[in-house]
């Protein structure tokens, strides 16, 4: 099995007041994401404003955290589209880079069928040498990725694992059934983490790790310990962020909730928007019960 490390931060993408890419912030934004236990950053995810990152911003972040922060935690790199060729080119400029890992996710608008999803990340996965994580999250890209489609894609010895965020617990409970012990199931969803864990997934790619990574550390170790009450407490007692960091958006509350503890990341690009001032006030709420701004 890859050592990829049980917790992977989703980063945001710092932003200056131009709209430009901050890497003065991000540099900031990884030690701090390090120090709060992440084993790994994945970069131009869906919670780092891919759609609105071109290519040349991509590589720059790439770049800059092989260079930094590439012997303190893995760096996995967000390359996919819904364009399988360009798709692939970045993915190579990726390789190239030498980032850890490289994270596809499923077509988006296209709708491609489930034989147009495997050709999709076949394709990739077949003209580079890098390990693959693949993305399914049918809530953006309205194209869900079926456990029978994963189990074969499982089979293409890069592709090591999937990052699932359908919440579809019937459909992630076959794909760690159906593959083998060495492929990893990533949660998506932070409030999925624990049941999916239940079910011998592996850990999480989490947003929420931007403001309690510690939190969620512990309580991935003390399930995997046999610790289940602990576990069972840390998820309760958390799930108002898991749930309230997407009130608005993902990444526009947990952008909020950084800059409010004094993190500078800035603002997300159009078209996501400040929250509104009614969901922002519910969102300090939750916040401030758990101390992590006053």
């Amino acid at each position: 099995m890859i050592n990829l490390g049980e917790l992977i931060t989703a980063m945001v993408t710092p932003f200056d007041k131009e709209n430009k890419v901050n890497l003065d912030s991000c540099s900031k934004l990884m030690d701090h994401i390090i120090d709060k236990g992440s084993d790994g950053i994945l970069l131009s995810g869906s919670t780092g404003e891919c759609a609105t990152l071109d290519d040349n911003e991509k590589i720059e972040l790439f770049k800059f955290a092989k260079a930094n922060f590439g012997k303190k935690v893995k760096i996995v790199a967000g390359t996919g589209s819904n364009d399988t060729a360009h798709s692939l080119e970045l993915s190579k400029e990726a390789e190239r880079i030498g980032v850890d890992c490289i994270l596809l996710t499923v077509p988006y608008y296209n709708k491609p069928s489930q034989l147009g999803i495997f050709k999709h990340f076949e394709k990739i996965a077949g003209e580079v040498e890098i390990p693959v994580i693949l993305y399914n999250v049918p809530s953006r890209t309205s194209s869900n990725m079926e456990s029978k489609t994963c189990v074969e894609l499982s089979k293409i010895d890069n592709i090591c694992g999937v990052k699932e965020a359908s919440s579809n617990m019937k459909q992630i409970a076959e794909i760690i059934r159906d593959t083998d012990d060495d492929f990893i199931i990533y949660s998506g969803n932070d409030g999925d983490t624990l049941p999916i864990l239940s079910m011998g997934g592996y850990g999480v790619i989490s947003v929420a790790s931007h403001i309690i990574g510690s939190e969620i550390k512990e309580m991935i170790d003390s399930f995997k310990a046999g610790d289940f009450m602990n576990a069972e407490r840390i998820h309760r007692d958390f799930l108002d962020i898991f749930y309230g960091i997407f009130l608005s958006t993902n990444p526009i509350p947990i952008k909020k909730a950084l800059n409010l503890m004094g993190l500078d990341v800035g603002p997300c690009r159009l078209p996501l928007c400040p929250m509104e001032d009614d969901k922002l006030a519910s969102f300090k709420e939750i916040l401030k019960r758990h101390k992590l701004i006053e």
